[in-house]
Parts: structure tokens; C-alpha cells; sequence
């Protein structure tokens, strides 16, 4: 009896914090950031006290939540850089991670936040991931296929139009993350390369302006 008593504990204490972390996953993908830890310790049917003996501060929590994103963020960039195709390089991370951020709201937030909402280790996150694109972005202009006047900052831009696609309809409508490819291969508008593609000395490449296509 008194030794299965401290294993029920842990298994308790485990079950407790799977429970927030799941419940955590779920509001911070649904509404970003905005969610609070009394509204997280509510939703994994947990008292307050419980979220926060499993969890003493929010980043701890955030963390904890957003891992599998991280990696996931992380094997995209990487898997880009390696790819001796500069621009299919580059092609291939602005989409991987477009439909990573539909999937997660919270993660797109906590990753543009950086110290304030996100913490210290997204602010390394992020710090590495842009040392890793600044260079595949280098060797795609070098190549001549990247617009030569793309700055890194431009990519945060596009971080933030996927943040906005999973607002709409559609994103919400659709099972996470499956669906999310196929969705963004038949959504409107142009794919979120259009226009950084360098245009030929021949060519007249269609160009979008603030969402209207323009010659």
C-alpha cells in the first residue's frame, strides 16, 4: 500500500500536468496569446494552484506548449538551407512554415513577441532562425532568383500575413494541420512567393500591390 501510493501520486501529478498542457495547446492555437492562466487552469478542469505547482510562471508553460512547434519551425528552416537549390530552398520554408502558422496562432505571437510575451527562448529561437536565413537568402539572390532589394525583415511580413490566415474561415474550418496544404494551394490570391521571384531581362512578371495584381 505504501509504495503504490507515491506511484498513484506521480501518476496524478503527470496526468495533471498533460491535461494543462493539452488544454494550453488548444486556447493559445484558437486565440494567441491573449489567453490567460486562470482561463488555461479552467479548460484542463484544474484549480489554479494545480497549473501553477506544474507550471510557476507563463513562459515555463509556453515552453512547454509550443516544443513541438519549435522543433517543427526549426526542421523546416534547416531542411531549407540544406537544399543546394538556393530558391527551392527558400521556397520550401516560406511555405512549411505559412502552414505551420496556420495551424497556431499562439506560436506566430509568441515568436513575433519576442521578450515581452514570448520570453528569452523565443527571442533565441528566433535570433537562430534568422542567422540561418539571412544566408540562404544571400545564396538565393546570388543565384539571381531572389528580388535583390528582399530584406530579412521582409520575412517577418510574411509570418504575419500567415498569422492572419488563420483567422479566416477557412483556416478555422479546416482540420489542423492536414488540411492545411491543400487549403493554401487553393486559396485565392497569389502564393506567398509571388513578386521576390527576380524577374528575367525579358520578362514582365505579374506583380501583386496590396493584393491587386499590377503589370
Amino acid at each position: 500500500m505504501t509504495e503504490t501510493l507515491p506511484q498513484k501520486l506521480r501518476s496524478d501529478a503527470q496526468d495533471n500536468r498533460d491535461r494543462i498542457v493539452e488544454a494550453a495547446r488548444e486556447l493559445f492555437a484558437e486565440r494567441g496569446l491573449e489567453v490567460t492562466m486562470r482561463q488555461v487552469a479552467r479548460r484542463a478542469g484544474v484549480g489554479p494552484a494545480t497549473l501553477y505547482r506544474r507550471f510557476p510562471a507563463r513562459q515555463v508553460l509556453l515552453e512547454a506548449v509550443f516544443a513541438d512547434e519549435a522543433r517543427a519551425c526549426r526542421a523546416i528552416v534547416e531542411d531549407g538551407c540544406a537544399d543546394p537549390d538556393p530558391w527551392r530552398g527558400f521556397c520550401s520554408v516560406i511555405e512549411g512554415v505559412t502552414v505551420l502558422n496556420v495551424g497556431n496562432q499562439g506560436f506566430v505571437d509568441a515568436f513575433l513577441a519576442g521578450g515581452v510575451a514570448g520570453g528569452d527562448y523565443f527571442v533565441r529561437h528566433r535570433a537562430a532562425l534568422i542567422t540561418q536565413m539571412a544566408g540562404l537568402v544571400r545564396r538565393a539572390q546570388a543565384a539571381g532568383k531572389l528580388r535583390a532589394d528582399f530584406v530579412i525583415d521582409d520575412l517577418l511580413l510574411v509570418l504575419l500575413a500567415g498569422r492572419g490566415l488563420a483567422a479566416t474561415p477557412a483556416a478555422r474550418g479546416s482540420p489542423r494541420p492536414a488540411a492545411s496544404p491543400r487549403w493554401l494551394s487553393r486559396r485565392s490570391g497569389p502564393p506567398a512567393t509571388t513578386g521576390l521571384c527576380r524577374p528575367g531581362p525579358r520578362s514582365r512578371p505579374r506583380c501583386w500591390v496590396r493584393g491587386r495584381p499590377h503589370r
